[in-house]
Parts: C-alpha cells; structure tokens; sequence
C-alpha cells in the first residue's frame, strides 16, 4: 500500500476533517491517527469493536526513597528542570516535571534516587476488516514522536493495492517528523490565513528538505482571494501542485458536530473535497 500523510502546520486547519472524508471516499482497510496529544480522528471513524490497549513506556521518572534520603539537597540544587520540591521538610519528584535526565540519581551520596518505569501513553489498536491505528499521550507526557513512530508500526506491512492514510500532527515538532517517515505523499491541508500560510510553508520545506512528495490544498476558502493567491504563488514557485480549494461552508460544523464525515452528506465542502481526492489519487500513482 502507499502511504499518504495528511498534515497542516497548525491546528484548525480541517486536516482531520480531509483525513476523514478521504478515508470514507478510499474505503482503505488502513488508517492511524498520529495526532497523539489530542487525537479525534476515532469521533468521526466511529469503531464497533473494543480496541486492544497497550500502554506506552517512555523514558524512565526518578523516584526519592525517603528512608535513605539524608536531605542534603544535592538532588534539589542540581535538578536543571525544577523538577524537585520540598514538601513537609523532605525532597520530593515532580513526575510531570522530571524529564528522566538521572542527574538526581548521579549527584546523591545515599543512592536514594532510583529510576521507575514511566508510563507515557497508550496506543490503541482496532481491528476488525480494517486496521486503525491511534495513541494519546498521557498529560505532560514526552517521547511523542516515539509514540507517533509506535501508531505507524502497529498499521503492519499491508501488500494489497490502495493508499494507508494517515492523520498527522499539527505543527513541527516531533511528532510530525516521525509520522513523515514512510509516507508517499504528503498533503498539506492550508487555511487562507497569515498564519495558516506561514505555517504551511514551514511544514512544506521540511518536507522538501526530507526529499518527499508533497501536495497543497486549500481550505475554508471565501470571496477574499488575496491569500489564496498569495498561497498558489508560493507553491508555483516552489513546484508544488495545488490539488484544490475547499469552500467555506456552514454544513462542515454541521457534520462533525453529528461525528459525520463531509462527504457523509451532501454539502459543497465534501463535493470539493471528492474532487481533491481524485487528484491526490492521481499524484500517487
């Protein structure tokens, strides 16, 4: 299968709601949702079927065993993340704040700090005649592109014909990275905003610079072209096709607030959007 990753620079753009309408339009037996810090792609994808949950482990916490602690305070001084607080005249490890650095554990005279696993997540597998792959990253929890890269393994090598598709992050960070890894395609989902563009173009040159293919389409558009333009001049400079524009409409919030896909309905938005899906089909041949 080849594998197209939808992704948009920033939030709000309706890259989950392209993502949703295009896993509808494909009837692909596989699909992930690697936005790990709020996943909502499984609102719309309903599942009948219990997920299989496994926890994810990531980087070890540090813990102070009280009984050995002499309270020297070499732990709380040397603790670059103040992760370490006194509480009732005895130190204490933040597990939110601990960042696994194990300079606690180097610096103290007792060996009164020891390490603990660290639950930092879960994945969560449904599996029925598809596969849908998804995580949540557990509150202040790190190691999201590892959890991102864990949600891709889980999806397994798929020989059959047809398209993976997969719902990435918002933003630049980690998680985007490791979902590009693998990935056919990547379609940018594009709001004609200042900061919808600027975004756009920051995700689209790491893509360049990672030598994978990437596509532009254009949401929420209105009667002010001024941006859209601004947005299709930079991709004809920068050789990146325009695959369509995505009409604003009301009936979008409609859908989504039914857990309904747009192209569920008959709306503008979805009628767009099938148009768009033939010409990425197109590009991935």
């Amino acid at each position: 299968m080849k594998q197209l990753l939808i992704l948009s620079g920033k939030g709000g753009t309706g890259k989950t709601t392209v993502a949703a309408a295009f896993i509808k339009l494909s009837n692909t037996s596989s699909f992930a949702d690697c936005d790990v810090d709020a996943p909502n792609l499984h609102l719309v994808m309903k599942q009948e079927t219990v997920p299989d949950v496994k926890s994810f482990l990531g980087m070890d916490k540090y813990t102070i065993d009280q009984d050995l602690c002499i309270g020297c305070g070499l732990c709380y001084t040397s603790c670059r993340y103040d992760a370490i607080y006194v509480k009732e005249n005895k130190y204490v490890i933040d597990d939110i704040s601990c960042e696994g650095c194990s300079v606690c554990e180097y610096v103290c005279p007792a060996d009164a700090v020891s390490s603990k696993t660290n639950i930092a997540g879960d994945l969560l597998l449904y599996k029925s005649d598809k596969v849908f792959s998804t995580g949540r990253l557990a509150t202040g929890g790190g190691n999201s592109g590892l959890l991102v890269t864990e949600v891709k393994k889980a999806l397994g090598r798929r020989k059959e014909e047809g398209i993976e598709i997969i719902d990435g992050s918002p933003g630049i960070g980690c998680p985007v990275l490791a979902s590009m890894s693998g990935a056919n395609l990547v379609l940018l989902v594009t709001e004609p905003t200042l900061s919808g563009f600027s975004d756009m173009k920051r995700i689209a040159t790491t893509a360049k610079k990672l030598h994978i293919k990437t596509a532009v389409c254009i949401n929420k558009v209105t009667s002010d072209l001024d941006n859209v333009n601004q947005i299709k001049e930079y991709c004809y400079n920068e050789e990146i096709p325009v695959v369509g524009e995505i009409p604003y409409d009301k009936e979008v919030v409609t859908n989504i607030n039914k857990g309904m896909s747009i192209v569920d309905t008959q709306c503008i938005a979805g009628e767009a959007v099938k148009k768009i899906y033939g010409n990425v089909l197109d590009l991935m041949m």
